[in-house]
């Protein structure tokens, strides 16, 4: 009798946690309301350069995601004047866990729920958040300019973005967060393995003609195609869109 009630019990929490994840991720693809994102900024390296950038940040550093996402849900036939609301966070000391350098399936899935784990250690924000984006700042001028990829997650609604610490990157900084917070309401990559925009999804003008060159970057593609052999990447949301494809996933369309 025990065995069974504790496993109804079980049942009936796994069942709970199930809805909760259900209705969350439901509520980001609800434009008729104002999705709230809480920005979060984190060292990633412990630089000076990353603290003074962290020190010196502004909700306003943000806002042109606020913009892009309220120009690109129009386009798309939502009438809510105000689809997303971006709020920035008291700095986080605690960095997630690192991403697994071999991405197989059960390495990707214990970082996932590791990561989970994490991110519900960590506060939700005021006013609590739809979505979490966890802004990681490294460096400008360590390792080459190289920061670690960026992740987003549906389930918890979780955006991990590395961005870099230099002031006149900030706008290209608001490509990669807009692109994660994307995959948390179910938006896919547009790139293959080779990193060039898949065709057409990955295209912002599939149908002009000639093809190349290619004048803004689909934001799920991250690069916009020159020509067959040349990318660039956007340096700000202002040289981005959604397409169609990534509209329906996130429920911008029909």
């Amino acid at each position: 009798m025990w065995k069974k009630l504790r496993i109804a019990i079980l049942l009936f929490i796994l069942a709970t946690v199930g809805l909760n994840a259900w209705r969350a991720h439901k509520q980001t693809r609800d434009w008729s309301k104002t999705l709230q994102v809480s920005i979060f900024p984190l060292n990633g390296d412990g630089s000076p350069a990353a603290a003074a950038r962290i020190a010196r940040l502004q909700e306003d550093d943000f806002k042109d995601i606020e913009g892009f996402f309220t120009e690109q849900a129009q386009a798309h036939g939502v009438s809510n004047p105000r689809p997303l609301r971006v709020s920035l966070q008291p700095a986080l000391n605690a960095l997630p866990p690192s991403a697994p350098a071999q991405r197989s399936g059960l390495d990707v899935l214990l970082w996932s729920l590791k990561l989970r784990y994490w991110a519900w250690q960590q506060p939700d924000g005021m006013p609590r958040a739809n979505i979490r984006a966890f802004v990681i700042f490294w460096d400008s001028d360590a390792n080459g300019g190289r920061v670690p990829d960026s992740h987003g997650l549906a389930k918890g609604q979780i955006a991990l973005s590395n961005v870099h610490s230099a002031r006149t990157m900030q706008r290209s900084n608001n490509v990669v967060i807009a692109h994660e917070i994307l995959h948390t309401m179910g938006a896919t990559d547009k790139y293959g393995f080779d990193l060039r925009p898949q065709y057409p999804a990955g295209f912002a003008e599939p149908d002009a003609n000639p093809r190349y060159p290619q004048h803004l970057c689909e934001i799920m593609a991250g690069r916009t195609p020159i020509s067959e052999t040349e990318l660039e990447m956007p340096h700000a949301l202002a040289e981005c869109l959604i397409g169609p494809q990534t509209a329906r996933e996130v429920g911008m369309k029909p």
